[in-house]
C-alpha cells in the first residue's frame, strides 16, 4: 500500500503546518450533472469530519472529462476563493481533478502552494495524474 501520508505531506507548504486550518473549498469534475450533489456532499462530509468548514461559495463542480481544459467555471471559482484568501485548503476526490495532465497538475499545485494552501485528496490513489483511465492498473 502506498504511503498516503507521504503523498499528502508533500502538498503541504511549510507555513501551513503552523497556521490554523479553517475554511476549505471542495472541488470535483463529474461526468454528469446528476452526480454533482452527491460528490459535493461526500467532499463536505470529509471536510466536516476533518474539522474544516466549507463556505457556501466554495463548493464547486465542473461537468465533463478530467482531461478537459482547466479553464472551467468551477475551477475558476476555486481560484477566485484562493485569491480572495477565503480558504486555507482544498479537498478533492483525487489530485487528477485539479489537473489531469502532469503539466497542468504541476502548474496548479505550485500555484496553490505559493498561495499557502494545503490540498487533500479523499482517495489520492484513485486515479494517478497524467495517465488515461484505461492505463490505470487496478488490483
Amino acid at each position: 500500500m502506498p504511503d498516503t501520508f507521504a503523498a499528502f505531506s508533500a502538498l503541504v507548504p511549510p507555513a501551513v503546518g503552523a497556521a490554523p486550518i479553517g475554511a476549505v473549498a471542495v472541488y470535483a469534475v463529474v461526468p454528469s450533472e446528476a452526480e454533482c450533489a452527491q460528490v459535493l456532499d461526500e467532499l463536505r462530509s470529509f471536510a466536516a469530519g476533518s474539522g474544516w468548514h466549507v463556505p457556501a461559495s466554495c463548493a464547486a463542480t465542473d461537468v465533463g472529462s478530467l482531461s478537459a481544459d482547466l479553464n472551467r467555471s468551477g475551477w475558476r471559482r476555486v481560484r477566485r476563493a484562493v485569491q480572495a484568501q477565503a480558504i486555507t485548503g482544498l479537498v478533492v476526490p483525487c489530485f487528477a481533478h485539479i489537473g489531469y495532465r502532469w503539466a497542468d497538475w504541476n502548474r496548479e499545485r505550485t500555484w496553490l502552494l505559493r498561495h499557502g494552501l494545503f490540498v487533500v485528496a479523499t482517495d489520492p490513489n484513485e486515479l494517478p495524474v497524467g495517465v488515461c483511465p484505461e492505463d490505470v492498473i487496478r488490483p
